[in-house]
């Protein structure tokens, strides 16, 4: 995942962000390992919300970084959820946009509250319409005012 021979201390960041997280392995690169440099991540796996990742680092330019082309989405019950993952989560303010976020190490995340899915479920298209002008309007969603817009 994470770029920039930071994918260590990532996965370590997200397993400590995520309950029941776990580090699953690491295997760090050997002395004869060039042009790498002994002791940094030569793969990595890990479990957040019972799916598994892995994630390497290389001292190879290999040319390339994240983009939001692709995230990871975290369902949330409630505002707590939604405000605990985007404290934890959210590194650059400006790239906030309709409950996307994007993290230190440049990953997108996106912190959905569940009941979204209803909402743009309705077989009512005012109510659809309302809604999504609503949480466009938002960086971090707002469960309270996506509720009113629905109703």
């Amino acid at each position: 995942m994470p770029c920039a021979r930071a994918a260590e201390e990532a996965i370590r960041y997200y397993a400590s962000v995520f309950s029941g997280a776990s580090v699953d392995g690491i295997l760090h690169y050997g002395p004869d390992d060039k042009p790498d440099r002994e002791g940094t991540l030569k793969f990595g796996a890990f479990t957040l919300e019972g799916q598994r990742f892995s994630a390497m680092d290389s001292a190879y330019d290999h040319g390339f970084s994240f983009n939001e082309a692709i995230s990871l989405m975290v369902f949330c019950e409630n505002q707590k959820e939604i405000d605990y993952f985007w404290e934890k989560l959210s590194a650059h303010p400006e790239a906030e946009q309709c409950g996307w976020l994007k993290d230190r190490f440049g990953f997108s995340w996106q912190i959905v509250p569940r009941v979204l899915d209803d909402m743009m479920s309705s077989k009512d298209p005012v109510k659809v319409r309302r809604v999504t002008e609503a949480f466009l309007a938002m960086k971090k969603f707002d469960i309270a005012e996506l509720e009113r817009a629905y109703r």
